[in-house]
């Protein structure tokens, strides 16, 4: 039996991978030009876009086991660690929201919902089950709620409507003129969080209250491999098996898209198998590379952004905003920002649109990994 180490570099690179490529979308140079792999599904479907998010929380997942299985197995006080497990996650949800209303703080539109405040859910939600339950718990409760969601969003129908619409929430009211929830989600996130939600949607979000449900799901499947790569397989078994279980979640993703589709926004069951065998793969060649065949000349790059993942994300959201916020008026009277000025100066001149705008972003992610790079250097790694 195989010494198992307290650490995975491939956990770091799998996560410093994932954090980049969140980064990279995220600030294309021109929204208006992105290559569609680059983009969010319209609606139903998947790109590799629609990868990120679960990726993230999958490996959040992985690393609730690595650090609370120790613990957990010595008999530390639950209380005691629920406790922690509760001021991380809300920690983590509050950051989330200042990022979401800076530089304005209007608090009466504020976003409640969003990425890091579904990250805070999705941890502290799975630390419980974690802390609580065993392995085969963990995966009745995982499919369990899939299952609970489908039938949630597709059977019961929504009051003052009538039957569940899956398709996107832009059915006008003739009566009111207004936008109406036509499905389980939406009609939820109306009713709680109205006038708080994201504001390119103002009847639901993205990452609303419900379709957390099934995102539990996708940290408790991380939490699975957490504790499979903590087993006494040896590590070739361990490879085969995680893309074993990773091609049959893509299989099984991709045959009940045929009922139930993969969508982001709703964050549905077959997009969450199907996400989560993607990940299975992608972490197990970065398993395979790094842990097992010790081929790192590749990865410090990711194990950098990795090491100080949300400090990366946080900086990089506050510098965004501020970029295309901080202005003024040139000598034509036009409103310039430094974004405008940058982008315009440097990248528009020299390539196409589309180009021009993947440049930008690649320039962000670039200039986001030297200062993550001297953090690294300087051994400052921020913990939430």
């Amino acid at each position: 039996m195989e010494k198992q180490s307290d650490r995975f570099l491939s956990l770091d690179i799998f996560r410093g991978l994932t954090i980049a490529g969140m980064i990279l979308v995220n600030n294309p140079g021109d929204w208006g030009n992105i290559y569609p792999a680059l983009e969010h599904a319209k609606w139903n479907g998947c790109t590799p876009t629609d990868l990120v998010f679960p990726f993230f929380l999958f490996i959040v997942g992985v690393a609730v086991t690595l650090s609370l299985s120790k613990r957990k197995e010595k008999g530390d006080n639950h209380n005691k660690l629920i406790l922690q497990i509760f001021k991380r996650s809300v920690l983590i949800f509050l950051i989330g929201v200042a990022l979401s209303g800076f530089p304005t703080y209007n608090f009466s539109t504020i976003r409640i919902p969003g990425v890091l405040q579904r990250i805070a859910l999705v941890y502290f939600f799975a630390s419980l089950i974690y802390l609580k339950t065993n392995w085969k718990t963990q995966t009745v409760l995982a499919s369990s709620f899939l299952f609970v969601y489908w039938a949630l969003i597709t059977l019961i129908p929504i009051p003052g409507i009538g039957a569940p619409d899956l398709s996107q929430p832009t059915i006008i009211d003739k009566l009111t003129n207004k936008e109406i929830a036509p499905n389980l989600v939406a009609w939820i996130d109306n009713q709680i969080l109205s006038g708080h939600l994201w504001r390119q949607t103002k009847i639901w979000d993205p990452e609303g209250l419900l379709s957390t449900l099934p995102a539990i799901s996708t940290g408790l499947i991380g939490i699975l491999l957490g504790t499979f790569l903590k087993g006494s397989l040896d590590s070739i078994q361990k490879t085969a098996w995680i893309f074993f279980f990773g091609n049959v979640g893509l299989m099984t993703g991709i045959i009940w898209d045929m009922y139930f589709p993969m969508n982001k926004a709703l964050w549905t069951s077959s997009y969450v198998i199907f996400t989560a065998g993607m990940a299975l793969n992608v972490f197990g060649m970065c398993y395979w590379l790094a842990d097992v065949k010790k081929i790192t000349w590749w990865t410090k790059s990711f194990v950098v952004y990795g090491m100080n993942a949300i400090t990366v994300y946080v900086l990089s959201g506050v510098l965004s905003v501020m970029l295309s916020r901080i202005s003024w008026i040139n000598e034509a009277g036009i409103k310039v920002t430094v974004k405008s000025f940058l982008y315009n100066t440097f990248f528009t001149p020299y390539l196409t649109p589309i180009n021009a705008s993947l440049a930008w972003a690649l320039f962000y992610v670039l200039f986001w990994l030297g200062i993550m790079w001297i953090f690294y250097k300087k051994k400052i790694f921020l913990k939430v």
